[in-house]
């Protein structure tokens, strides 16, 4: 694994992001989880599962870099189609996922977030979904899953705007449960990964599967449409420009082309 480390203690997975400098989610990372992910689920000895970013950062965003290799319209669809089935495997993961929050989760770090099933943050971190100063939208399925828990409103203002929330702000919200000192934020986490691991794993497992009833059909339609739409507005102009200008740290100027 060259961007996740995975280690064990008394019956807790700690999944660590390991991409300086920004632990970005290229294909590869994401690749690398679904496999971590595999191992976790056929240990029994295992029960739940922290994720972390290493360094200053839980994760800043997807790999903009790799943006500049796609190609097409599909290729962009593809893109988003396979970080929506990663997140998408956690949030239905059968064993309790949390998301260790620092420094930064913004665009597709926040997604992964969201997917996870609970969130602790540190009072400083920042989160958001930025991607509408790319020139693009989310595409792991942000926008279906940031409303379920912000609310449509505060949703839309989260993204129109482009500007992060802290983690105090997150907690007031409902996108994160508990909020904390940054230097207490991990130990606080891993006091509520064993509480949770003391449970029965039969009990725990059934829990978490029927939190997917509560979800519509119109979740997964707008998954696909999410999707849809992140590859027709990364073939745009606008996209070009957006990505081109983060990469040169300027600001963009969009067209509407």
């Amino acid at each position: 694994m060259k961007n996740l480390t995975c280690s064990t203690e008394e019956r807790v997975a700690t999944i660590s992001i390991t991409r300086p400098p920004a632990n970005a989610l290229s294909s590869k990372l994401l690749e690398e989880l679904d496999s971590i992910l595999d191992e976790i689920k056929a240990n029994d000895e295992i029960r739940v599962v922290v994720i972390r970013g290493e360094g200053k950062f839980f994760s800043a965003g997807a790999d903009i870099k790799e943006f500049t290799e796609v190609k097409s319209e599909d290729d962009s669809f593809a893109l988003s189609q396979n970080g929506q089935k990663v997140l998408e495997r956690i949030e239905n993961f059968q064993k309790p996922v949390i998301a260790v929050i620092h420094g930064a989760a913004l665009g597709g770090g926040l997604e992964l977030a969201m997917a996870c099933h609970i969130r602790l943050v540190s009072e400083d971190a920042k989160l958001g979904l930025p991607e509408l100063s790319l020139g693009i939208i989310p595409g792991f399925a942000g926008t279906q899953r940031l409303p379920l828990y912000v609310g449509t409103a505060r949703s839309l203002e989260m993204m129109l705007t482009s500007e992060p929330i802290t983690g105090k702000e997150a907690v007031g919200y409902g996108l994160a449960n508990h909020v904390y000192p940054e230097n207490e934020l991990l130990d606080k986490a891993y006091i509520l990964a064993r509480k949770i691991a003391q449970q029965s794993p039969i009990t725990v497992k059934a829990i978490i599967s029927l939190q997917s009833f509560t979800k519509t059909e119109r979740f997964e339609s707008g998954m696909k449409r999410e999707a849809e739409l992140f590859g027709k507005t990364f073939a745009t102009n606008d996209a070009k420009e957006g990505i081109e200008a983060f990469l040169e740290k300027r600001k963009p100027v969009f067209k509407g082309k």
